[in-house]
């Protein structure tokens, strides 16, 4: 009998910090390839919109150029208040949609709507620079749906670009206390091969958990994996060690840079 090819992930334990909401494709994807997959979200995603900023915003929805969205938390919370108040799709009207990365255009895409703008490089700065190719945005109106942590230099480049931009924030993100949680103590005890962040905030609040997740003598002390540019910086600025980054911000780049880095 032929030998069975060992899987690239096979006894490597590795830590993804997104929420459990998000988490589920990296970690299917992880442990197809045999990994150990330990889950430990260091933030909490749910939604929260202003009634009085979402009353002003659907009453003038028909008058937008461009829905922009910036996550697909964002798609999902917005397309959760827009069906509590509507029943029918056709009532976005015949606005453009722009998405910063692939899996925010593929929540988009589970809706059967078409996704007009797609930066090759899912950064804010992409998007607006995408945004202001398309030689469609001087004067034009435009919604980008955010949350409570996001950047405003997409804005900034927009309205720069002479776009008229209305914000709405759909979702919040917080902190998660793991300083009771088994699976830190599991993590503190153990450690592992590597810690995955895919966002600037989950590198923040895993370093702001402090004790909770302050490996023990003897733990294994992992390779740290960023997702892009912006995780990078945010790691640096905490105090994180980054053990490797994507060439290009995606969750089967961060899949690819793992595999190689743990070579």
């Amino acid at each position: 009998m032929a030998d069975v090819p060992k899987l690239p992930l096979a006894g490597r334990r590795i830590v993804v910090t997104r929420t459990r909401d998000q988490a589920s494709d990296l970690a299917a994807k992880l442990a197809v390839l045999g990994a150990e997959v330990v889950e430990l979200p260091v933030l909490r995603i749910s939604r929260e919109v202003s009634k009085q900023a979402l009353a002003d915003i659907m009453l003038e929805l028909g008058g937008y150029d461009w829905l922009v969205f910036t996550s697909a938390n964002g798609v999902h919370n917005f397309f959760g208040e827009f069906f509590r108040i509507f029943d029918d799709i056709r009532s976005l009207g015949l606005m453009r949609i722009a998405c910063v990365g692939e899996a925010t255009a593929k929540a988009v895409g589970e809706l059967k709507l078409k996704v007009e703008c797609l930066p090759k490089k899912a950064t804010a700065e992409a998007l607006a620079a995408e945004l202001i190719a398309t030689g469609s945005i001087d004067n034009a109106k435009m919604l980008v749906i955010t949350g409570s942590l996001n950047r405003d230099v997409l804005v900034k480049k927009l309205e720069e670009a002479r776009a008229i931009v209305d914000t709405l924030q759909v979702y919040k993100t917080e902190a998660v206390d793991l300083s009771a949680d088994p699976v830190a103590a599991e993590y503190r005890r153990l450690g592992a091969d590597a810690v995955l962040f895919a966002s600037s905030s989950s590198a923040q609040n895993f370093v702001d958990q402090g004790a909770a997740l302050r490996l023990e003598k003897g733990a294994r002390v992992p390779l740290y994996g960023s997702i892009g540019p912006q995780t990078t910086d945010t790691m640096r600025k905490v105090g994180l060690p980054v053990g490797f980054e994507t060439s290009v911000p995606g969750i089967d780049e961060l899949v690819a840079a793992l595999i190689g880095s743990l070579k």
